[in-house]
């Protein structure tokens, strides 16, 4: 992908050795990049809305994207899709191996399944033989409110060794077929049971692994919990892929998505915005101007590190490890670029002059790799 870092960085947790699989043009495992997922919430019926959809996910750094087929009248809608979008399209289903094979026939790079509900060995063998066929790899997930329920009574409940046990019966009943092509994913709304859980899947499998808190809830407190949870499973080496589940556009997924990943130091992808808590000192509106900054960045793939700073008692100091910053003062502010002052301007010129002088240093940045 164009801009973005496609890492480990220096200093990162070696990942664990998983096999490699592929979903389309984008590998999974085996060393590949930590690939960033989504999923649409638009009519899998109304393709154009669903393509319109993932267009906007794709900008943003989407690099997967799981569309839910849930009967046989989305499966039109579903081979629109898959045959349009730039992406690769994983198709989700639950229930319905019938379903499964017709979303294979239809173009989908990766299948998803659960296996609470899918229908047990022989449907298994029917996903895993249309997978075979089209060689595409079939996603085993399992979900804390979708547990087998004799696995749900064995275990009291659900519980992280609940999970598991599910997640590697699926996995075994798709390798008894002969097929390996397999991703995992265990999914709790507990962060810290997801963590539990993932942590004894990758002690068991070397299938490559994906990440998430399910159901996460809204922005404010799904952002919280799915960083602590990936975080801290990618820290260790774990995970391949990962789809931030927040109630909210999804979009915003993909973006927590990279952000989770530029700070365990896996991978970068557009710039960096570092902003400092305000204070009495700050003379200007810094949290509309810190808004309108990060707005303006959004559309900018390469990686870099920008400083919005709410003084020039600390800010200057702060900020010279940033590539561009801004120092603000009463009536304007102070344009620096790592740490050295480039220009002073008044307060309503600040964002245009900032912005100019990322364009600027991305510009000068490119022509010295091109010498």
């Amino acid at each position: 992908m164009s801009g973005a870092a496609t890492g480990p960085l220096a200093g990162t947790a070696p990942r664990r050795p998983t096999r490699r699989v592929n979903v389309g043009s984008v590998p999974l495992g085996g060393g590949a990049p930590v690939a960033v997922q989504s999923m649409t919430n638009t009519p899998t019926e109304d393709p154009q809305a669903t393509l319109a959809q993932i267009a906007h996910l794709a900008k943003a750094g989407c690099e997967i994207v799981r569309v839910a087929v849930p009967n046989r009248g989305a499966l039109p809608g579903f081979r629109e899709i898959a045959e349009g979008s730039p992406l690769p399209v994983v198709a989700d289903i639950q229930f319905s191996a019938e379903l499964a094979v017709r979303s294979i026939e239809a173009g989908a790079a990766k299948v998803r399944i659960n296996p609470g509900n899918i229908g047990g060995r022989g449907s298994v063998r029917r996903v895993a033989d249309a997978a075979r066929a089209a060689g595409i790899p079939v996603r085993v997930g399992v979900n804390a409110g979708s547990l087998a329920e004799d696995i749900r009574r064995k275990h009291g409940g659900v519980s992280a060794a609940a999970l598991v046990e599910s997640a590697l019966h699926e996995v075994s009943i798709l390798e008894s077929f002969g097929f390996g092509s397999i991703v995992v994913a265990i999914k709790a709304s507990d962060a810290r049971r997801t963590i539990d859980a993932c942590r004894l899947l990758a002690a068991a499998t070397d299938c490559p692994q994906h990440l998430g808190v399910t159901e996460a809830g809204l922005p404010r407190a799904g952002l919280v919990k799915s960083a602590y949870a990936l975080g801290t499973l990618l820290s260790e080496g774990i995970g391949d892929t990962l789809r931030v589940s927040l109630t909210a556009d999804p979009v915003a997924e993909v973006r927590a998505g990279w952000e989770i990943l530029r700070c365990v130091g896996l991978r970068r992808r557009g710039p960096e915005l570092v902003s400092c808590p305000t204070c009495s000192r700050c003379q200007i509106d810094l949290i509309a101007l810190a808004e309108s900054v990060e707005d303006a960045l959004a559309e900018i793939v390469e990686p870099m590190t920008v400083a919005v700073m709410g003084c020039v008692v600390n800010g200057p100091g702060e900020a010279k490890e940033a590539d561009v910053a801004v120092c603000v003062e009463k009536g304007g502010g102070v344009i620096t670029r790592h740490g050295e002052v480039v220009r002073r301007v008044g307060e309503l010129e600040i964002l245009s002059a900032l912005m100019a002088e990322v364009r600027a240093f991305l510009r000068d940045r490119a022509a010295q790799k091109g010498r």
